[in-house]
């Protein structure tokens, strides 16, 4: 490959994080003032608890978009740093087809492989 196709590469990359950000984001700051201004007031438990129930749910993606949002971030750090794509477990290249579908992953597909066999393996995550 050509350091003018890694370029365009690292352009594309670029741009599908930083559009994958600014929905989060949007994303993040709508369910959080749902979140927040959340006032309902409840007659019976089941009702309650169903709401209850998708409080939890949402706090729950809430989070998780904010992780993948620090992932995003720590991906445009290394674009701009020069060692975007670099497995961080073995030091190799992560594969194009990979970075296309998750362009904030760490891993190449063996040691994420690997990590998730331990991961069944040592569901308490220790290891012996």
């Amino acid at each position: 490959m050509t350091i003018r196709q890694r370029d365009e590469l690292l352009k594309k990359w670029k741009n599908q994080l930083l559009t994958r950000k600014e929905t989060l984001l949007t994303e993040v700051k709508r369910d959080t003032d749902a979140l927040m201004n959340d006032e309902h007031q409840f007659t019976d438990a089941v009702d309650m608890a169903s709401a209850e129930t998708e409080k939890s749910l949402a706090f729950g993606k809430n989070n998780r978009d904010r992780q993948t949002l620090e992932q995003i971030d720590a991906a445009l750090k290394k674009i701009d740093a020069g060692n975007f794509g670099e497995c961080v477990q073995c030091d190799e290249l992560i594969s194009d087809a990979r970075l296309d579908a998750a362009p904030f992953t760490t891993l190449c597909i063996d040691c994420q492989t690997e990590l998730e066999s331990e991961k069944q393996r040592y569901p308490s995550g220790r290891n012996p």
